[in-house]
């Protein structure tokens, strides 16, 4: 087991309470709703969906509910481990497949698979270099699959230091970094924006890329206990819904999705 794969592994308590807490499930609920907003462009019926660094399954598990085979490829056998338990539990062990692997080193039958739809959520912060991890992620994409890809918004970085540390020193500091780090995996993580990535996608051969901001009000809130009022995270969630693909709210958002087709189809 790779170091950063135990990191992930011993994390396991810390990353579930942060999924259920309000800005973990406004994550998962905007992504689905971006999703929504172009799967009506795919062919009826059962898709076949590759979600890379699915972890444990918070994706995936919507998708195989919607009737969709999702393959999860994720490095730390906990991860895995407790994606095959939550497809147990919601009874879809037979539209969900945990396959431990490196999405650079991915089995030749998933990196020439001819996907419907790739996800590569929350992976681009832990690489160096983006080109190389999207291309991998595009490969096993069929021609006219549709990719989406989530990751931190460098623009979002200082403004999130200012309003919730009140620290202007730092927050001047992130305007010239893309580094940042999470204290609960405890590792190093390199900032994107969408105008970046955008300029990757195309050059990979995706077309129409749509820009969304998943929680583009949450994070600027700093009464976080007042989140977990139903009433108040329900108007919450409204409101996140509403802004996600208006312009300019995406571009300040906590994180960026990223949704294209790929050439050919």
């Amino acid at each position: 087991m790779t170091e950063s794969a135990e990191k992930f592994n011993t994390a396991m308590s810390a990353w579930r309470e942060w999924q259920d807490a309000p800005w973990g499930r406004l994550r998962y609920a905007l992504a689905e709703a971006n999703l929504d907003r172009q799967l009506e462009g795919l062919p009826a019926g059962p898709l076949r969906v590759l979600d890379l660094a699915g972890g444990d399954g918070g994706d995936a598990v919507r998708l195989a509910a919607r009737g969709h085979h999702v393959t999860i490829v994720d490095h730390a056998p906990a991860m895995l481990a407790a994606a095959a338990e939550r497809a147990e539990a919601s009874g879809l062990t037979e539209q969900i497949t945990c396959v431990r692997a490196d999405v650079h080193a991915m089995p030749a039958n998933l990196a020439t698979g001819e996907f419907d739809v790739v996800l590569c959520h929350s992976l681009l912060q832990y690489v160096d270099d983006a080109h190389p991890t999207l291309s991998a992620a595009l490969a096993p994409l069929r021609s006219g699959g549709l990719f989406s890809v989530m990751a931190l918004n460098r623009h979002a970085a200082p403004l999130n230091v200012a309003v919730r540390e009140m620290d202007l020193d730092a927050a001047l500091t992130a305007l010239d970094t893309d580094q940042g780090r999470t204290r609960m995996f405890d590792s190093a993580l390199t900032l994107h924006t969408a105008e970046e990535i955008t300029t990757h996608l195309d050059g990979l051969g995706c077309r129409d890329v749509r820009h969304y901001g998943i929680r583009n009000v949450c994070d600027y809130i700093t009464d976080d206990a007042r989140k977990y009022d139903s009433v108040f995270y329900n108007d919450l969630e409204r409101l996140e819904l509403a802004m996600t693909a208006r312009h300019p709210y995406m571009h300040t958002a906590r994180a960026f999705q990223l949704i294209a087709w790929k050439r050919g189809g």
